[in-house]
């Protein structure tokens, strides 16, 4: 997921993607665990995007404190 997508969410959705791709995560170091996975760099694509998510979703908390002061 790119980042102006992300930017381009509500809250609503960005909590529904950061949710999904933490279900995403779960189930593949699951199936690394077990040898099913045959692509592991999507354990780190993943990972990163979880990041991204959770990085935008501060910098819009910190925004909301800063506008609420």
């Amino acid at each position: 997921m790119k980042v102006q997508e992300i930017l381009d969410m509500n809250d609503e959705q960005l909590a529904e993607a950061l949710r999904a791709a933490r279900e995403e995560q779960m189930r593949l170091r699951f199936q690394a665990t077990t040898g099913e996975l045959k692509d592991t760099s999507r354990l780190t694509f993943v990972r990163k995007n979880i990041a991204r998510l959770q990085t935008i979703a501060r910098q819009r908390a910190l925004a909301g404190e800063k506008e609420g002061k």
